[in-house]
């Protein structure tokens, strides 16, 4: 029986060849394939500047840094993602503190968000970076976020991380609302550099602080330069950056990719609806569908309704595993881990985010996938729930 993982990067002989010829060529790190990603890139996104990066956490960290966090600056987020979308934060000595989700959409709750900013207002203690994460490539509320942003006085990071090529009120993940937004392209996201990132902003001087920061600071720019420029080898360092850059080679995978991201975007829709049909009488709480967005459907994640089965969680994840299927949970809410309970955060801080935790199972989804193999994930669940 073949293990059936919950995603599998779509690697086709275009991307084998794209990659080849870089390899062969005079470039294997900074070279021409870059610039060419990130024009592709911010075409596709409708937005000014796209920065290619190493991974998403390091253009989450550089984003951070471009909108001024610092020491005693202040960050909320979603506690229902990767640590990293709460760790950029650390990274600048800044504090970080939790938005609670919502239930249905598992993205940030606007009445939280809101409820959470007239008491941080009273208490003279306002966050001054907020950090929506767009849960499974479901676009989070920015229009509404964005109001908020304007009245209360904070920047928008938008953690895009799992939407590459999703939408929201008709136009692309990245194109407004935020200030920065935040693209990963690891190996199991909509489309892979097997490691990568990419930084986007309509914002002419957040793009040349990024710039900056993603290359130690440095440039060779001779409109920036301070000093007389002493011949083509000049460079200068006019502020503390990170080596935060990609290669070549990432970049012409990630090229040749998105090429072809609709077609795979596509094919994840429709493993989704499917899904969606099979699981209809099965006592599973399935992904929301909002009608002014569409999910990039980087994840199909399912809640077992423990009011219509007796069956676990543990239960089920154990028996899919058994049949050698892939499923998974996303995610541990970040203010459980030992490192943030450290910091004073405490189980029963953001209960939506915990219950979601204790429910939750991601499916496998990915471009590939055949009817075959979502007919057995969807023959176990219907083994177990249905006891």
């Amino acid at each position: 029986m073949t293990f059936i993982p919950y995603s599998r990067q779509n690697i086709q002989p275009s991307d084998i060849d794209a990659v080849v010829e870089v390899l062969q060529s005079e470039y294997l790190t900074q070279g021409p394939a870059i610039a060419r990603f990130e024009q592709a890139f911010a075409h596709r996104h409708s937005v000014r500047h796209a920065l290619a990066v190493s991974n998403a956490t390091a253009g989450l960290h550089m984003a951070c840094v471009a909108l001024g966090l610092g020491p005693g600056g202040l960050l909320w987020t979603s506690p229902l993602s990767f640590v990293a979308s709460s760790n950029c934060a650390r990274y600048c000595n800044a504090e970080v503190d939790f938005v609670d989700i919502d239930p249905s959409t598992r993205n940030m709750s606007l009445p939280a968000l809101e409820a959470k900013l007239a008491r941080a207002e009273q208490a003279g203690r306002l966050p001054d970076v907020v950090v929506p994460v767009d849960f499974s490539g479901l676009p989070a509320d920015l229009k509404q976020i964005r109001a908020l942003a304007d009245r209360y006085g904070f920047k928008i990071l938008q953690d895009a991380s799992h939407a590459a090529g999703a939408s929201y009120l008709g136009a692309p993940v990245g194109s407004a609302w935020s200030d920065i937004t935040v693209f990963s392209f690891h190996a199991v996201k909509i489309v892979t550099t097997a490691e990568g990132g990419m930084v986007t902003t309509q914002d002419d001087a957040l793009a040349a602080k990024l710039q900056l920061l993603r290359s130690h600071g440095i440039t060779r720019e001779p409109a920036l330069l301070q000093n007389q420029d002493e011949g083509a080898w000049y460079y200068e360092q006019q502020c503390l950056g990170w080596n935060y850059r990609i290669t070549d080679i990432q970049a012409a995978l990630g090229l040749s990719q998105l090429e072809r991201m609709e077609d795979m975007q596509t094919r994840r829709v429709a493993r989704a609806d499917r899904y969606d049909r099979m699981l209809a009488e099965l006592p599973v709480i399935l992904p929301m569908r909002i009608d002014d967005r569409s999910s990039s459907w980087h994840l199909y994640a399912i809640e077992i309704d423990e009011q219509r089965t007796k069956a676990t969680r543990r239960e089920v994840f154990d028996a899919l595993r058994a049949a050698q299927i892939g499923a998974n949970v996303h995610y541990i809410p970040i203010h459980t881990q030992p490192y943030y309970a450290a910091l004073g955060f405490r189980p029963g801080d953001f209960p939506a985010a915990e219950h979601y935790y204790e429910r939750a199972l991601s499916l496998p989804l990915f471009p590939a996938m055949t009817d075959e193999e979502q007919d057995r994930v969807v023959d176990v669940l219907k083994r177990l729930l249905s006891k």
